[in-house]
């Protein structure tokens, strides 16, 4: 998962995140209360993409912060449909109420792929500084559970 995370993060252009992460700094994160992990993985047992979500440091335990990640050039092949369909219902199971999406402005497909999945936008974070010290702004989406 480290590895196809870095792979988006190198690529830039689609996520806040700037810097490698690793398998060590990814199992941590897995070990956060309330968090929910999904992997798509193809016939062969590939990687395809994952995507998580856990308990949104501003909004409170029962708003559940979204990150969903694809392999890259690997996309439109029905992953984000069942990983988001998973998580939806696991979110469901665990209580939340509705999952907060924070999305980079200038991420055409991940706009997309929010819209086409019934996030609606409730705001904007102009200016948001990345790790390497550019700024972007983000369009905040919910989904209601």
């Amino acid at each position: 998962m480290a590895e196809l995370l870095n792979e988006v993060i190198a690529r830039g252009g689609t996520n806040a995140m700037t810097a490698p992460v690793s398998g060590a700094e990814l199992r941590a994160w897995m070990r956060t209360p309330g968090a929910i992990w999904h992997v798509a993985e193809d016939e062969c047992g590939a990687l395809l993409g994952f995507q998580w979500v856990e308990p949104h440091p501003q909004h409170g335990a029962r708003v559940a912060q979204i990150a969903s990640f694809a392999r890259v050039g690997r996309t439109g092949l029905g992953t984000g449909t069942a990983l988001f369909e998973a998580t939806r219902t696991a979110c469901r199971a665990e209580g939340y109420t509705w999952i907060n999406a924070e999305i980079r402005a200038d991420n055409e497909s991940g706009l997309i792929y929010y819209q086409s999945r019934g996030f609606e936008d409730y705001g904007h974070i102009r200016g948001h500084r990345l790790g390497d010290g550019s700024t972007v702004d983000k369009v905040l989406k919910r989904y209601d559970l």
